[in-house]
């Protein structure tokens, strides 16, 4: 292959890239805005995608800390802070970097005369125990895939697993993690037999760690997830109380209830009562039933999981923070008035900002009487998975 060709191609790659991260607004998600663009320009092939998305995922990740140089150079450098191994590109177009691609990430900062914790300029906002410069460095990553088995399903996950010849480690008894471009729809049962879900989504249950035994075998316990979404976390409430629950979801729009409920239908998982609302409107004027287990995952900034959305980083505002807040007091407001005597709440963000979290536990306690009985921060940013928050309150 003539060498002028091998070097048009990167020079291709980088002015691709250039072109999509200086048309795109931030408008919505960056994944479907790069699909219309290559669905609009057909001669890119699967591997040109793959680079150029890359690229473009590299430049947001590091959108706040190169500021005054062109957005090709930005590109460039940000590829050198996002790999550890030599990089084709980089070898082409700025051999210098790429012979330091392995140094520790440190070293790079320093080398590019760059502030590591520019990478996120709002540590300012962090909740106290989350640590702003391990958060920060994670932005530079890409989160792994994690998945978690359904009960009794280890055997029959493993052996498909290895005759499909797929990597995977397993990190406890029902949780294993792949590398994140893994493709399992042909090789699982998805949802029935596993279901992908990130690590720390997986343990929003431990707390309180004996949460299995709020179950009665006499009676089913009443559980409302009322920000139910994708259904990920009905599902794990269904596993970890062992089936032994009457289950009931609702969410904003109903097209995301039908999604929702098609799950649910995969993973076997039988459903009391579906229903949209609003609850920014309040409880519908129906709703007389209360419940002893609330699943409050409430609308939020998603800061925790900006590593796999890094657009979201670039173009973050901080008013954000306060309307998030604001209206997370008043959807778990609402919902928690809803909660038996005695009942078990749990309010739940995809945060990293004291205002979403802390601070509305705290409001939440004072204008609802609900006793906090633990609250704590799952650190993804130490493994290569999302960051959440959890509080368990109790009425």
């Amino acid at each position: 292959m003539p060498v002028f060709f091998i070097m048009s191609r990167f020079h291709s790659y980088l002015s691709s890239a250039v072109l999509i991260v200086q048309s795109y607004d931030g408008a919505g998600p960056f994944v479907h805005y790069i699909k219309k663009h290559f669905a609009a320009n057909k001669k890119f092939g699967s591997r040109d995608r793959k680079v150029v998305t890359a690229l473009c995922y590299c430049y947001f990740r590091t959108a706040h800390v190169l500021k005054a140089e062109s957005v090709a150079r930005k590109i460039i450098k940000s590829l050198f802070l996002c790999e550890t191994k030599s990089h084709p590109l980089l070898l082409e177009l700025d051999p210098e970097l790429d012979e330091k691609t392995s140094w520790p990430l440190a070293q790079k900062f320093h080398f590019l005369e760059l502030d590591p914790m520019a990478v996120f300029p709002f540590g300012a906002e962090l909740g106290e125990s989350i640590e702003p410069s391990l958060f920060a460095s994670s932005f530079l990553r890409q989160p792994l895939l994690y998945m978690r088995l359904r009960p009794g399903r280890n055997k029959a996950v493993f052996e498909k697993l290895n005759e499909a010849a797929l990597a995977y480690d397993l990190i406890k008894e029902d949780c294993i993690v792949l590398q994140n471009a893994t493709s399992l729809e042909k090789v699982l049962r998805l949802n029935k037999e596993a279901v992908v879900q990130d690590y720390n989504s997986q343990r929003v249950f431990d707390f309180p760690e004996n949460i299995s035994s709020l179950s009665s075998k006499e009676k089913k316990l009443t559980v409302w997830d009322c920000c139910a979404a994708s259904g990920g976390k009905s599902i794990l409430m269904y596993d970890r109380m062992q089936g032994n629950i009457q289950l009931t979801v609702s969410d904003i729009r109903k097209n995301i209830l039908f999604n929702l409920q098609q799950r649910l239908q995969e993973a076997m998982v039988p459903v009391y009562k579906t229903f949209a609302a609003d609850l920014l409107q309040g409880i519908p004027a129906d709703s007389e039933e209360n419940f002893d287990i609330i699943i409050c995952d409430v609308p939020c900034t998603g800061s925790g999981t900006w590593s796999r959305t890094p657009e979201q980083l670039a173009f973050f505002k901080l008013p954000s923070i306060d309307d998030y807040a604001s209206r997370q007091q008043v959807i778990a407001g609402n919902a928690i008035s809803l909660l038996k005597k005695g009942g078990t709440f749990f309010y739940i963000t995809c945060s990293v900002f004291k205002k979403e979290n802390e601070a509305n536990v705290a409001i939440l306690q004072k204008k609802h009487g609900v006793e906090l009985l633990q609250q704590q921060y799952l650190k993804g940013y130490e493994m290569q998975a999302d960051t959440l928050f959890v509080a368990v309150l109790k009425k």
